[in-house]
């Protein structure tokens, strides 16, 4: 492995991060960068076009990122007293990461989203390639193609480096894996239905953030130490910041700005996803359901009414109330002050972002 100082993506070195896991991300990083540089010098050689779905991957992953989910992982090993130096830790902590560009990369088909992290999607780079060269066939279907290509490639390398693991995690990373499939499904398929049902908008918050993004990481991290009795903290403390994780990105997307998100706002109007906020909102005042599906109405439009349900304010509150709620599981968590400290630390930082 590479000694060189590899700088972490903007975002994942806030600085609440302690030492030991900061030392562990950047080791990360090194071993992902040198795992897709293999990988393409393996494949080079057989012609140019083969190292294209590499090279989204590479892309990707040097595009930043807040690493969230590898930092979790490492944060629930080292916190339940895991040795940093135990065989299978950093692969696991880049395997999470790998397979969230797997998800995202599909993710931005789903949503025909143009942009992530201030440079073109996947889908749209190549989409642009042909359309450039005048190819035969359809550009989109072309760019959509790649990138599906490209996302399954990164589920594939995904499991090669769970594979270096202790198999204590299996358990654990085969339900993360369907949860995120089906939480996928579930919202795709409320999308489409565009039917207020908080319940489900919850469940789904749950199953892609809560579960996802939080609990099933620190819990991955846990058992690499051999620590399953901190599955009840980290659940209430996974789900409670994982909805205010999901919150937060409601109102981005509601309210923020490109600039900020490295993404278009006001993508869960266009998709119709059927968001909490969206929910919330719709049962208090059901016109902002054909300002969304009806044409001729602005972003702007929907965003005035939205504030005037004053839901908004109400999420803010409710966001305040989960990360207090999180706090507290993992404030009574058997784990050493200072990752008790750290974990707090990191909820208000997953649910404040870009405010």
């Amino acid at each position: 492995m590479s000694t060189e100082m590899t700088t972490l993506p903007r975002g994942a070195s806030g600085s609440f991060v302690h030492p030991a896991t900061r030392d562990l991300l950047e080791r990360v990083e090194r071993r992902l960068r040198s795992f897709l540089k293999a990988e393409r010098d393996s494949w080079a050689h057989v012609d140019g076009r083969a190292v294209v779905p590499i090279d989204a991957l590479s892309d990707m992953v040097e595009s930043g990122g807040k690493r969230i989910r590898p930092m979790l992982c490492l944060t629930g090993h080292l916190a339940a007293g895991g040795d940093p130096e135990a065989p299978g830790v950093v692969e696991a902590a880049a395997a999470l990461e790998m397979l969230h560009v797997c998800a995202l990369i599909h993710d931005d088909v789903m949503d025909a989203s143009p942009q992530r992290r201030g440079i073109p999607t996947v889908h749209e780079k190549h989409s642009i390639h042909h359309r450039s060269r005048a190819w035969q066939g359809e550009s989109r279907r072309f760019g959509e193609s790649v990138a599906i290509l490209a996302g399954d490639l990164a589920l594939v390398y995904s499991e090669q480096l769970m594979a270096a693991a202790p198999p204590a995690v299996i358990g654990v990373w085969n339900t993360l894996r369907s949860e995120l499939i089906v939480g996928q499904y579930m919202d795709v398929a409320a999308a489409a239905e565009f039917s207020v049902n908080p319940q489900l908008s919850r469940w789904i918050a749950l199953a892609k953030s809560g579960h996802y993004t939080i609990y099933r990481p620190l819990l991955l991290g846990a058992s690499l130490a051999g620590r399953n009795d901190l599955a009840p903290a980290f659940q209430e403390y996974g789900e409670t910041i994982g909805e205010a994780f999901q919150l937060r990105d409601d109102l981005l997307d509601a309210f923020g700005k490109s600039a900020d998100t490295g993404k278009p706002t006001g993508l869960d109007f266009t998709q119709h996803k059927m968001t909490l906020l969206l929910g919330w909102a719709m049962q208090r005042d059901d016109r902002i359901r054909g300002l969304i599906t009806e044409p001729g109405h602005t972003t702007d439009e929907v965003r005035r009414h939205l504030l005037d349900t004053g839901v908004p304010g109400d999420v803010e509150q409710h966001i305040a109330d989960l990360v207090e709620r999180g706090c507290k599981a993992i404030s009574e968590a058997p784990i050493d002050a200072v990752w008790r400290d750290e974990l707090t630390a990191m909820a208000k930082y997953v649910a404040y972002r870009n405010t």
